[in-house]
């Protein structure tokens, strides 16, 4: 290209759409890495999965394949942010220079940390409807597994995706049928396949109050070779009507009469830790680390 009648050479890769859009994973790496750096584990978890839950829209398994590679994402951006903070330390003295060469060797320790290897594992949380599930999945993500923490695959948010709706959409009737139901638990177990595949943690977060349901989990587990871990919330039934009474622009379409429903259910014996989920989500998030370590 000519510019001021002189040739001018420039990167084209953001004109053609075939490259440009490519490796939305790799660009997201840019943004988790950042957050990752300032110390806002919880927030990038907090991205990462809401992108992996509207992104797989189309392709619900293409995505989580890709996660084998994020590492690598994370570390590279990492090491361009240290690329340019030396760059620019040559127009910088005194303590801006001091602060650049801090940081410079942060995000090269960043870099190491990430390509560092963290074996996969894979957590279920159970329980009835109003337990805290969700929210202690989401407590416990950041801080299982590689950067940028657990993947978390609920069933509340894979039932209305299956259904093609949006996820504060309430759903009845046919969509919680044992056929529906079904459906979402092998939707669940496919994606925790492929994450673990790709060495990458993963917390399920669902009622599980079938024997085969919590059985099928904990086999997943064994055939990846990943340590499990089930945990099962439990909370006095006042508590449960409530919470589920309380919620509002969530994705669980759990009411009053549901939890009823459910405290009727023959769960069968239940061999995961169980965990007093009554008090607030910090008491009960620590409460759950003890537990799995």
């Amino acid at each position: 290209m000519a510019v001021d009648g002189g040739p001018v050479l420039f990167d084209a890769i953001e004109f053609d759409d075939d490259i440009a859009t490519n490796d939305i994973l790799y660009d997201l790496a840019f943004l988790l890495m950042d957050l990752w750096h300032r110390g806002l584990t919880s927030h990038a978890n907090a991205v990462f999965n809401a992108y992996l839950r509207h992104e797989v829209t189309g392709r619900p398994l293409g995505s989580l394949r890709g996660l084998a590679l994020l590492p690598l994402f994370l570390a590279t951006r990492a090491g361009v942010r240290a690329m340019v903070t030396l760059d620019r330390m040559h127009f910088t003295s005194g303590p801006a220079q001091k602060a650049a060469q801090s940081d410079l060797e942060d995000f090269f320790a960043l870099a190491r940390a990430f390509l560092r290897p963290h074996p996969p594992r894979l957590i279920a949380v159970g329980g009835l409807s109003g337990t805290g599930k969700s929210t202690l999945a989401a407590g416990l993500a950041p801080g299982i597994g590689a950067a940028p923490g657990a993947l978390v695959v609920r069933s509340d948010t894979e039932r209305k995706r299956l259904a093609g709706v949006g996820e504060t959409v309430r759903l009845v009737g046919k969509h919680y049928s044992t056929a529906a139901t079904a459906r979402v638990y092998r939707s669940l177990y496919a994606k925790a396949r492929v994450a673990l595949a790709a060495g990458h943690s993963v917390v399920l977060d669902a009622v599980f109050a079938r024997p085969h349901q919590r059985k099928r989990a904990e086999e997943l587990a064994r055939q990846a070779g990943v340590p499990f871990t089930g945990l099962w919330l439990e909370a006095p039934d006042r508590d449960l009507i409530e919470r589920v009474e309380a919620r509002t622009g969530d994705a669980s379409d759990a009411s009053a009469s549901v939890v009823r429903r459910q405290l009727g259910y023959k769960t069968g014996e239940i061999s995961w830790t169980h965990i007093d989920a009554s008090g607030c989500p910090e008491t009960v998030r620590k409460r759950a680390l003890t537990l799995i370590g």
